[in-house]
């Protein structure tokens, strides 16, 4: 006959169709032992939806509130049990704001909004807006929740207008509703107005957007609307229309130069954040790529340079390589004594750099045809394209955007 063990032998061998049949009460008694793998007691909680023993409740509630317990067991019970009342103090007290086992303050806050807890409405709203998936999907949950048992309203009137995250919940509220909100991309913060382009995808939609176009009450407002209409269309000549209309708007940097800036603005206007100027991804949709740089080629010629100067070149690694992991727009050439020196390639265009702005290996590679990337023009600043770059979206410098690499 079946046991635990047998079922649960190892993790990624759990046989979850007959784990749900199994004896309740002994799969909640193995949920809370902590001398069991973490991986074995996830999988009876999970076996435990829809049929939590009444015996074993309080066995369970403990185990929650427990702080020296394994978080992913609290989260997956939190969510097991987060119909029941009797967990609202414990989840609103104060301490729940210093829970450090990972994604347990947003648990806690989805869970206080499917027990209907009103208070929490701000802080979700917050959730919601957040760049992170897994928080804005707890979010928006909770949100439902508490729309669905007090109403849209009574959920608004908890939110200050001020905060572009409250917007937000509004312009979330009115799509769900059914309602229309391409008023919304009028909004100042990017993010509420990128949202609201986002929720845009009604057959009715381009029809929409094409009658906004006409009286759009901000050059933004207009440059989302004809970003929003391409994405529903694949079709460029509104949007270029809109561009030139509007005398090409773009987003000025000092110090980025035409060459740097169509490298830049065609590898990552098209994918940066919501929080980003609308202009960067208007550029890219209407201005054309440079040249993709034969790779192969350009590697050839940067070895082939820093031999000829006797700086003893190794064998060209992706970043990606020369790191064991990830990837990103450049490949890595050691060289000198041992190939302890390394210079950079970028795949984004003819340009070359290092960490210690190197003369000789400058003097080598820009005769060859490479632009060398110095220390202050590494340094500017591309303001307003927020790109992601280990947990961060904030706009980045010309040498991490050139020179980029993430694990």
């Amino acid at each position: 006959m079946p046991n635990i063990r047998t079922l649960t032998p190892e993790a990624g061998r759990i046989d979850t169709v007959r784990l749900r049949t199994y004896d309740a009460g002994r799969l909640a008694r193995c949920a809370v032992d902590p001398a069991q793998p973490w991986w074995r007691r996830q999988a009876c909680v999970e076996a435990l939806a829809g049929r939590v023993p009444q015996a074993r409740v309080g066995e369970l509630l403990a185990c929650v509130r427990d702080t020296q317990d394994n978080g992913t067991i609290r989260k997956a019970l939190l969510g097991l049990l987060s119909d029941r009342a009797e967990l609202l103090p414990w989840l609103r007290h104060e301490d729940r704001r210093r829970e450090e086992a990972y994604g347990m303050r947003e648990a806690v806050l989805g869970a206080r909004g499917a027990l209907g807890d009103l208070s929490a409405a701000a802080e979700l709203a917050t959730l919601a807006f957040s760049p992170w998936w897994t928080r804005r999907a707890a979010g928006e949950a909770g949100l439902d929740a508490l729309t669905d048992r007090h109403g849209a309203q009574a959920v608004l009137a908890e939110l200050a207008e001020g905060r572009p995250e409250d917007r937000a919940v509004a312009v979330r509220m009115r799509d769900r509703a059914g309602e229309d909100v391409t008023h919304a991309l009028a909004d100042p913060d990017p993010g509420v107005a990128h949202l609201a382009q986002s929720l845009l995808t009604s057959p009715d939609s381009p029809d929409r957007l094409r009658a906004y176009l006409v009286g759009a009450p901000t050059a933004d407002a207009a440059l989302w609307a004809a970003y929003a209409l391409h994405r529903l269309t694949d079709d460029a000549a509104p949007v270029r229309a809109v561009y030139e209309a509007l005398g090409r708007p773009r987003v000025e940097v000092e110090g980025l130069d035409e060459e740097l800036r169509r490298a830049i603005v065609h590898e990552y206007g098209p994918e940066c954040e919501k929080q980003s100027d609308p202009r960067w991804r208007i550029e890219a949709l209407c201005t054309q790529p440079p040249p993709a740089p034969d790779e192969e080629r350009q590697l050839a010629r940067a070895t082939a340079a820093l031999a000829a100067a006797g700086l003893a070149p190794r064998t060209p690694l992706s970043c990606g390589e020369a790191h064991r992991q990830g990837g990103g727009t450049y490949h890595v050439i050691g060289y000198g004594e041992g190939g302890r020196s390394e210079v950079f390639i970028s795949t984004l265009g003819p340009f070359a750099g290092n960490h210690e702005d190197d003369p000789a290996a400058r003097a080598a590679l820009e005769p060859a045809g490479f632009r060398w990337i110095d220390g202050p023009t590494g340094a500017v600043r591309v303001t307003g394209l927020g790109v992601y770059y280990f947990g961060a979206r904030e706009p980045l410098d010309v040498s991490t955007l050139l020179f980029y690499w993430q694990d």
